[in-house]
């Protein structure tokens, strides 16, 4: 069973090293791949100085793009099992054999690392929460699937979801339009409780004033997603 780690890496010359350091020690049984995402800071040198695996781009693509191009990593070196860990530190690599066992045992196509099911550790801005529960509840009525923590970048993928998301994924704040891509193609998705850490370093993709776009974006490719045919 071969298994990836995807960091997406935009301007964390802070936090790269903690986060490979953390993976090195706690998911052994993992390769990773940092898809830097054409950083205009330190990154690729401290990557490339510490001989990291690390796929440079030649324009930033934005987060979506970045993941996607871990995905496609993923699909030609045929890895089993894929996750995203996001290069700022907020994810705990303790939890990844965990959610490997999980996604196997139940047999699901992903698994959603949720901060909301025991509401432990860092637990993100008020604003943000607010636009979680928005997200969350506008899935519920839309594929009736419950998903506490659209928003959680750490998910974990089997074969099926990476070859999806090698071909198509989407470019701005993908992740509750891709959970909501995989339900609609009648794939199982759960989510399990993780602890999540405060960013310790670095700037967030998504500012104060691109909170309103971020809001009305998502929303309107969940529901053009609803109704997509394939």
């Amino acid at each position: 069973m071969r298994k990836l780690i995807i960091i997406p890496a935009y301007n964390e010359e802070s936090n790269i090293v903690k986060t490979v350091t953390a993976i090195q020690k706690n998911a052994k049984e993992f390769d990773y791949v940092i898809i830097n995402d054409c950083s205009t800071d330190r990154t690729r040198q401290i990557c490339e100085e510490k001989k990291y695996n690390i796929v440079n781009l030649p324009i930033n693509l934005g987060i979506g793009g970045a993941v996607q191009t871990g995905y496609k990593y993923a699909m030609e070196h045929s890895y089993d099992v894929a996750v995203q860990v996001d290069g700022d530190g907020q994810h705990d690599p303790e939890f990844l054999n965990i959610m490997a066992e999980y996604l196997l045992d139940h047999e699901l196509d992903m698994v959603i690392g949720s901060r909301f099911i025991e509401r432990e550790g860092f637990q993100s801005s008020k604003l943000r929460r607010i636009g979680i529960i928005f997200f969350s509840k506008l899935i519920k009525i839309l594929t009736r699937v419950e998903i506490t923590d659209p928003t959680s970048g750490l998910r974990m993928v089997g074969k099926n979801v990476i070859s999806l998301f090698a071909q198509d994924y989407p470019r701005d704040y993908p992740e509750p339009e891709s959970v909501v891509a995989v339900i609609r193609r009648n794939m199982r998705v759960e989510e399990i409780p993780v602890v999540m850490k405060e960013r310790e370093g670095g700037v967030s993709s998504i500012s104060m004033k691109k909170s309103v776009y971020y809001m009305i974006k998502v929303t309107l490719a969940i529901l053009i997603e609803r109704i997509r045919k394939y």
